[in-house]
């Protein structure tokens, strides 16, 4: 490439659409495991640091995951202004136990992660992202399938989070975009409790992929809403979805919102502020027309496959 030098002989290649491609050059492989249930590689990249990845897909890295787990994690806090009890699905880097933790409401959070060699590995190798809230003792984690804790807790949950993997050809997550799997969170969520999940790239070319995962769970959740967050490293914004068995306010008072983050909690944040927060939750037109263009509702018999797997090579 003219007036360019590459320096990386090493890179992760993400199919982003059938056309497009997303590479990000690798210095250094800190490590590498074939689980019982994926192939996880930590590796250092030039531009964005640290970064977990799981089937040749790029999941979060420390250059920029503040984006995405504030994202995911501080609209839905904010909205509810006095979380005591938090229930992570997925989030093995820890960064989203992390962004729970800073409020001081906070007395609880369970952590199900079916892959325990990966959480491992990430407290090992990431502690950027969860800087140390895995010792907390507030936290607690449960290596498990997800499906099989929902089917036998009664315990109530303030705020769940979805923070799972997408549902790619032979993943482990294939179950956890549907409808039976919401109606499972439904079922173990608190009066007042919001639920959030991670719902995929919103880029024009896979948007309906997220109008379809809205439209499963308005199936299931009386209130829902659609926002998103840029992600740099993922080469498209990211998509999020609140659900609630109450209306939401998408249109906070920002001053309000700032008082409630200065008291409320430990401080730290740098995406999310009174300001921001209601920029975000202003969905843009293409989404919503995608939404209610797309209405399929995604099933355990027609569950969905979001494009893009990945791979690492030295090309």
């Amino acid at each position: 490439m003219a007036g360019s030098e590459l320096k990386a002989d090493l890179w992760v290649n993400e199919y982003i659409t059938p056309w497009d491609i997303y590479s990000h050059g690798v210095s250094r492989i800190l490590a590498y495991k074939k689980t019982a249930f994926q192939e996880m590689y930590i590796v250092e990249s030039g531009a964005y640091g640290k970064a977990l990845v799981l089937d040749g897909k790029w999941q979060s890295c420390t250059g920029d995951e503040f984006i995405y787990h504030e994202a995911l994690v501080q609209p839905a806090m904010i909205a509810h202004q006095e979380p005591k009890t938090a229930l992570i699905l997925g989030g093995g880097e820890g960064a989203t136990t992390r962004e729970l933790l800073r409020w001081k409401t906070i007395e609880k959070v369970m952590m199900i992660d079916i892959d325990g060699d990966v959480v491992a590995a990430c407290k090992e190798h990431l502690p950027e992202m969860h800087q140390g809230t895995f010792d907390d003792p507030r936290f607690q984690l449960v290596v498990a399938d997800a499906l099989e804790v929902l089917d036998t807790t009664n315990d109530q949950w303030d705020i769940i989070i979805s923070d799972l993997v997408d549902p790619i050809e032979e993943g482990p997550s294939f179950p956890l975009f549907t409808k039976e799997y919401f109606e499972k969170l439904q079922r173990v969520l608190a009066e007042n409790g919001i639920v959030v999940v991670q719902s995929g790239p919103v880029s024009p070319p896979s948007v309906m992929y997220h109008a379809r995962l809205v439209n499963t769970l308005k199936a299931v959740f009386p209130y829902v809403h659609s926002y998103c967050a840029p992600t740099p490293s993922y080469g498209s914004p990211w998509g999020f979805t609140l659900c609630a068995n109450h209306p939401l306010n998408t249109r906070p008072d920002p001053d309000v919102v700032d008082e409630l983050i200065s008291d409320t909690t430990t401080g730290g944040l740098r995406l999310i502020d009174g300001m921001s927060l209601l920029g975000m939750l202003q969905t843009p037109l293409y989404i919503r027309q995608a939404i209610a263009q797309n209405t399929e509702v995604y099933t355990l018999a027609k569950p969905p496959k979001f494009f893009g797997q990945g791979v690492i090579s030295d090309q």
